[in-house]
Protein backbone atom coordinates (compact mmCIF):
# COMPACT_ATOMS: atom_id res chain seq x y z
CA UNK A 1 0.00 0.00 0.00
CA UNK A 2 1.44 3.69 -1.18
CA UNK A 3 0.78 6.94 0.96
CA UNK A 4 1.13 9.91 0.20
CA UNK A 5 1.14 12.44 2.22
CA UNK A 6 1.09 16.38 1.81
CA UNK A 7 3.53 17.60 4.85
CA UNK A 8 5.43 20.28 5.17
CA UNK A 9 4.31 20.55 9.31
CA UNK A 10 5.19 19.36 12.71
CA UNK A 11 1.96 16.93 12.62
CA UNK A 12 3.09 15.57 9.10
CA UNK A 13 6.69 14.85 10.10
CA UNK A 14 5.20 13.06 13.45
CA UNK A 15 2.86 11.30 11.05
CA UNK A 16 6.14 10.01 8.88
CA UNK A 17 8.00 8.99 12.45
CA UNK A 18 5.31 7.10 13.61
CA UNK A 19 5.32 5.08 10.45
CA UNK A 20 8.68 5.03 9.99
CA UNK A 21 9.06 3.30 13.61
CA UNK A 22 6.80 0.62 12.72
CA UNK A 23 3.45 2.02 14.52
CA UNK A 24 1.80 -0.60 11.64
CA UNK A 25 3.45 -3.98 13.40
CA UNK A 26 2.72 -6.77 10.56
CA UNK A 27 2.44 -4.60 7.90
CA UNK A 28 5.65 -3.93 6.72
CA UNK A 29 4.50 -3.71 2.66
CA UNK A 30 3.58 0.11 3.82
CA UNK A 31 5.07 2.91 1.50
CA UNK A 32 5.15 5.97 2.48
CA UNK A 33 5.76 9.58 0.14
CA UNK A 34 6.16 12.51 1.26
CA UNK A 35 5.78 15.72 -0.25
CA UNK A 36 6.97 18.88 0.54
CA UNK A 37 5.70 22.20 -1.69
CA UNK A 38 9.64 23.68 -0.90
CA UNK A 39 8.83 27.17 -0.12
CA UNK A 40 11.37 26.97 2.70
CA UNK A 41 14.97 26.72 1.76
CA UNK A 42 15.91 24.53 4.66
CA UNK A 43 12.96 22.30 5.39
CA UNK A 44 12.96 19.59 8.39
CA UNK A 45 12.93 16.56 6.01
CA UNK A 46 10.73 13.65 7.37
CA UNK A 47 12.10 9.71 6.90
CA UNK A 48 11.39 8.01 4.70
CA UNK A 49 11.35 9.07 0.97
CA UNK A 50 10.90 12.79 0.34
CA UNK A 51 9.43 14.51 -2.99
CA UNK A 52 9.80 18.72 -3.20
CA UNK A 53 8.17 20.85 -5.04
CA UNK A 54 4.37 21.19 -6.67
CA UNK A 55 2.65 18.70 -8.84
CA UNK A 56 0.64 21.30 -11.46
CA UNK A 57 -2.59 21.84 -9.58
CA UNK A 58 -4.98 19.46 -9.49
CA UNK A 59 -4.71 17.38 -12.37
CA UNK A 60 -0.66 17.12 -11.68
CA UNK A 61 -1.64 15.46 -8.42
CA UNK A 62 -4.20 13.56 -9.58
CA UNK A 63 -1.98 12.16 -12.58
CA UNK A 64 0.93 11.57 -10.11
CA UNK A 65 -1.56 9.62 -7.68
CA UNK A 66 -2.48 7.39 -10.72
CA UNK A 67 1.35 7.08 -12.15
CA UNK A 68 2.67 6.23 -8.72
CA UNK A 69 -0.48 3.80 -7.64
CA UNK A 70 -1.44 5.58 -4.69
CA UNK A 71 -3.42 4.27 -2.29
CA UNK A 72 -4.37 6.74 -0.02
CA UNK A 73 -4.03 10.80 0.58
CA UNK A 74 -3.22 12.60 3.35
CA UNK A 75 -3.23 16.65 3.89
CA UNK A 76 -1.34 17.42 6.62
CA UNK A 77 -0.56 20.87 5.11
CA UNK A 78 0.11 24.00 7.05
CA UNK A 79 -3.87 25.38 8.47
CA UNK A 80 -3.85 28.19 5.36
CA UNK A 81 -2.03 26.01 2.70
CA UNK A 82 -5.38 26.43 1.06
CA UNK A 83 -4.71 26.21 -2.10
CA UNK A 84 -3.11 22.86 -2.10
CA UNK A 85 -5.81 21.13 -0.38
CA UNK A 86 -8.74 22.09 -2.59
CA UNK A 87 -6.32 20.24 -5.39
CA UNK A 88 -6.28 17.28 -3.35
CA UNK A 89 -9.79 16.87 -2.70
CA UNK A 90 -9.94 17.44 -6.91
CA UNK A 91 -7.54 15.16 -7.23
CA UNK A 92 -7.97 12.44 -4.89
CA UNK A 93 -11.78 12.40 -5.78
CA UNK A 94 -10.67 12.41 -10.05
CA UNK A 95 -8.06 9.42 -8.94
CA UNK A 96 -10.59 7.59 -6.75
CA UNK A 97 -7.79 7.77 -3.58
CA UNK A 98 -9.10 7.87 -0.20
CA UNK A 99 -8.18 11.72 1.15
CA UNK A 100 -7.75 12.51 4.69
CA UNK A 101 -7.04 15.96 6.60
CA UNK A 102 -5.07 16.44 9.53
CA UNK A 103 -5.48 19.43 10.88
CA UNK A 104 -4.15 21.05 14.54
CA UNK A 105 -7.32 22.37 16.63
CA UNK A 106 -7.41 26.39 15.96
CA UNK A 107 -6.64 28.73 19.07
CA UNK A 108 -9.35 29.31 21.32
CA UNK A 109 -9.16 32.95 23.45
CA UNK A 110 -9.07 32.77 27.33
CA UNK A 111 -10.21 35.13 29.98
CA UNK A 112 -7.53 38.68 29.41
CA UNK A 113 -7.03 37.61 25.68
CA UNK A 114 -7.93 40.78 23.71
CA UNK A 115 -8.11 39.06 20.55
CA UNK A 116 -9.30 41.30 16.90
CA UNK A 117 -10.92 38.67 14.38
CA UNK A 118 -9.90 38.90 10.57
CA UNK A 119 -10.89 37.44 7.90
CA UNK A 120 -7.95 38.02 5.46
CA UNK A 121 -4.23 39.44 5.84
CA UNK A 122 -5.58 42.93 4.49
CA UNK A 123 -8.94 42.81 6.80
CA UNK A 124 -6.12 42.84 9.72
CA UNK A 125 -3.86 45.40 8.12
CA UNK A 126 -7.01 47.58 7.96
CA UNK A 127 -7.30 47.21 12.22
CA UNK A 128 -3.59 47.71 12.79
CA UNK A 129 -3.73 51.70 12.49
CA UNK A 130 -6.73 52.00 15.36
CA UNK A 131 -4.37 49.54 17.61
CA UNK A 132 -0.89 50.13 17.81
CA UNK A 133 2.07 51.54 16.34
CA UNK A 134 4.63 49.19 16.96
CA UNK A 135 3.47 45.43 15.62
CA UNK A 136 5.03 42.18 15.96
CA UNK A 137 3.62 40.57 12.36
CA UNK A 138 4.03 36.52 12.36
CA UNK A 139 1.95 35.40 9.42
CA UNK A 140 5.25 34.89 7.48
CA UNK A 141 7.31 36.18 4.83
CA UNK A 142 4.53 35.90 2.03
CA UNK A 143 1.76 38.42 2.20
CA UNK A 144 3.89 41.23 3.11
CA UNK A 145 2.02 43.00 0.90
CA UNK A 146 -1.30 43.38 2.52
CA UNK A 147 0.88 45.91 5.08
CA UNK A 148 3.30 46.99 2.70
CA UNK A 149 0.95 50.65 2.65
CA UNK A 150 1.34 51.50 6.44
CA UNK A 151 3.67 53.98 6.46
CA UNK A 152 3.21 55.14 9.79
CA UNK A 153 3.88 51.50 11.10
CA UNK A 154 6.78 49.82 12.23
CA UNK A 155 7.23 45.93 11.99
CA UNK A 156 9.04 43.36 13.92
CA UNK A 157 8.73 40.45 10.87
CA UNK A 158 9.54 36.87 12.10
CA UNK A 159 10.13 34.35 9.82
CA UNK A 160 11.74 31.03 8.28
CA UNK A 161 13.47 32.58 5.24
CA UNK A 162 14.15 36.84 4.45
CA UNK A 163 10.87 37.87 2.96
CA UNK A 164 10.61 39.89 -0.83
CA UNK A 165 9.10 42.83 -2.13
CA UNK A 166 6.60 44.59 -1.44
CA UNK A 167 6.77 44.28 2.53
CA UNK A 168 6.30 47.82 4.66
CA UNK A 169 9.32 50.28 4.37
CA UNK A 170 10.04 50.72 8.50
CA UNK A 171 10.57 46.95 8.84
CA UNK A 172 12.76 44.88 10.71
CA UNK A 173 13.44 40.85 9.99
CA UNK A 174 13.94 38.39 12.33
CA UNK A 175 14.82 35.08 10.94
CA UNK A 176 13.80 32.12 13.46
CA UNK A 177 12.03 28.93 13.63
CA UNK A 178 9.95 27.19 16.21
CA UNK A 179 9.37 26.33 18.76
CA UNK A 180 9.64 29.51 20.90
CA UNK A 181 9.56 29.82 24.57
CA UNK A 182 7.22 31.66 26.59
CA UNK A 183 10.27 33.88 28.28
CA UNK A 184 11.63 34.14 24.46
CA UNK A 185 8.41 36.13 23.50
CA UNK A 186 8.21 37.90 26.49
CA UNK A 187 11.86 39.16 26.25
CA UNK A 188 11.16 39.85 22.70
CA UNK A 189 8.12 41.78 23.54
CA UNK A 190 9.59 44.55 26.02
CA UNK A 191 12.81 44.77 23.41
CA UNK A 192 10.86 45.77 20.56
CA UNK A 193 8.22 47.85 22.89
CA UNK A 194 5.55 45.74 20.79
CA UNK A 195 2.08 47.38 21.21
CA UNK A 196 0.21 44.70 18.93
CA UNK A 197 0.41 41.17 17.82
CA UNK A 198 -0.76 39.92 14.08
CA UNK A 199 -0.81 35.90 14.15
CA UNK A 200 -2.50 33.63 11.72
CA UNK A 201 -5.10 31.18 13.43
CA UNK A 202 -2.36 28.51 12.93
CA UNK A 203 -2.75 26.07 16.50
CA UNK A 204 -0.62 24.04 17.92
CA UNK A 205 2.14 24.72 20.77
CA UNK A 206 5.17 26.02 18.54
CA UNK A 207 4.08 29.46 18.33
CA UNK A 208 1.32 30.11 20.81
CA UNK A 209 3.69 31.23 23.63
CA UNK A 210 3.39 34.96 22.01
CA UNK A 211 -0.38 34.86 22.86
CA UNK A 212 0.38 34.18 26.50
CA UNK A 213 2.89 37.29 26.24
CA UNK A 214 0.64 39.33 24.86
CA UNK A 215 -2.12 38.39 27.38
CA UNK A 216 0.34 39.08 30.27
CA UNK A 217 0.93 42.58 29.16
CA UNK A 218 -2.50 43.71 27.61
CA UNK A 219 -1.34 43.81 24.17
CA UNK A 220 -4.47 43.43 21.46
CA UNK A 221 -3.89 40.61 18.46
CA UNK A 222 -5.25 40.47 15.35
CA UNK A 223 -5.96 36.61 14.46
CA UNK A 224 -6.52 35.85 10.61
CA UNK A 225 -9.25 32.70 10.68
CA UNK A 226 -8.18 29.93 9.02
CA UNK A 227 -9.81 28.96 6.09
CA UNK A 228 -12.04 26.26 5.78
CA UNK A 229 -11.21 22.76 4.52
CA UNK A 230 -12.76 21.34 1.46
CA UNK A 231 -16.67 20.13 1.79
CA UNK A 232 -17.12 16.68 2.33
CA UNK A 233 -13.06 15.82 3.23
CA UNK A 234 -12.85 13.88 6.44
CA UNK A 235 -10.64 15.71 9.02
CA UNK A 236 -8.78 14.17 12.13
CA UNK A 237 -6.84 16.49 14.57
CA UNK A 238 -3.77 14.46 15.23
CA UNK A 239 -0.89 12.67 13.91
CA UNK A 240 -2.33 9.62 16.14
CA UNK A 241 -5.67 9.95 14.93
CA UNK A 242 -4.44 10.02 11.45
CA UNK A 243 -2.87 6.37 12.31
CA UNK A 244 -6.06 5.08 12.86
CA UNK A 245 -8.12 5.62 10.19
CA UNK A 246 -5.04 4.67 7.90
CA UNK A 247 -4.95 1.39 9.53
CA UNK A 248 -8.55 0.98 8.83
CA UNK A 249 -7.88 1.45 5.41
CA UNK A 250 -5.27 -1.28 5.21
CA UNK A 251 -6.14 -4.68 4.05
Amino acid sequence: MHVLILGGTAEARRLAELLAAGALPGRQALRVTNSLAGRVSTPRLPPGEVRVGGFGGAEGLARWLREHQVDMLIDATHPFAGTISFHAARAAAAAHVPLLALRRPGWVPVEGDDWHAAGSLAEAAALLPALGRRVFLTTGRLGLAAFAALDELWFLVRSVDAPEAPHPARLEVLLDRGPFTLDGERELLRRHRIDVVVTKDSGGPATAPKLTAAREVGLPVVVVRRPAVPEGVRVVDGPEQALSRLMSHLP
